[in-house]
């Protein structure tokens, strides 16, 4: 195994300013909503932070800022220095009239004064370079320690990179999952050469068709089971096997969140990648971003 892969498995990603980003977090998409839901979420998000996944996702948009209310909730107890706390701006609001009140009420719900990485959830129009200084201002603020983008592709990257520093762009979350690997063809080479990580949402895949797909695939149940592990933790595998990638799944029970831990020290063979990614194959021709 390479120094890089190990270095990803062992739960960080190198960012470009020199940090470091846990290679596995905890998403909430969907969460925060259900007053019912909320004691039990908030136990899930505590028991990932004490196995070690500190990398925290959310965004206004979520429940129009309930999950970052439950997250705030939820990260109480713990030491700010010991979270990545990541949210995400809408893009209407990525502009100089909205977006230092956006960050602000973000940063309200959530409990803290600052966060670690700051996106733009997906691209607007509002002009690229706005949004840039107004990033660049909050963290010169303090109010964020660096920035980034979703659903981003190839050529939003190389638009962004075309303006006054687009270039410190840290982070491009997008869809990532062994069933959905459009990115490798080429948006992930061109994060990789410009030394910028990628983020995957929806790792594990959501619901419907495809989830099923998945997880009633012969061979990821053969392989899962030859390891005594599920599917689910496969498919988190197989990303956090990825160089520069994090994984951000959500769940909502304490047991799916001690499965995914878990997943960070799963170890297959060559072979058995390999026979997955025939089953899976990579892609040999560009392909849309997908986006859920």
């Amino acid at each position: 195994m390479s120094r890089e892969e190990n270095q990803m498995n062992g739960r960080t990603v190198r960012l470009k300013d020199g940090g470091e980003m846990p290679a596995l977090g905890q998403g909430t998409w969907r969460m925060g909503g259900h007053k019912g839901r909320e004691e039990q979420e908030i136990g899930s998000i505590r028991l990932g932070i004490s196995l070690g996944m500190t990398l925290l996702d959310t965004a206004e948009m979520y429940g129009e800022g309930a999950a970052e209310r439950m997250l705030g909730k939820a990260i109480a107890p713990f030491e700010r220095d010991e979270l990545f706390l990541v949210s995400k701006v809408y893009p209407w609001n990525a502009g100089r009239a909205n977006i230092f009140e956006s960050c602000e009420n973000s940063l309200r719900r959530l409990g803290t004064d600052y966060l670690d990485l700051y996106l733009l959830h997906w691209p607007g129009s509002v002009p690229l370079a706005e949004t840039v200084d107004c990033m660049e201002r909050l963290a010169a603020e303090g109010k964020i320690l660096r920035w980034g983008v979703s659903n981003f592709d190839t050529d939003d990257m190389e638009r962004l990179w075309a303006v006054p520093g687009g270039d410190k762009c840290a982070v491009d979350q997008v869809l990532y999952h062994l069933g959905s690997r459009g990115v490798e063809y080429g948006l992930l080479p061109w994060l990789r050469q410009h030394e910028t990580a990628m983020m995957a949402y929806c790792p594990v895949a959501q619901g419907g068709a495809l989830r099923r797909q998945l997880l009633g695939n012969k061979v990821l149940r053969e392989a899962a089971d030859a390891h005594g592990i599920t599917v689910i933790q496969l498919l988190l595998a197989f990303i956090l096997r990825q160089k520069g990638v994090a994984a951000i799944p959500k769940a909502g029970t304490p047991r799916h969140t001690r499965e995914n831990a878990e997943a960070a020290e799963i170890r297959l063979s060559d072979a058995e990648w390999e026979r997955i990614g025939a089953e899976f194959p990579a892609p040999t021709h560009k392909m849309p971003l997908d986006i859920q």
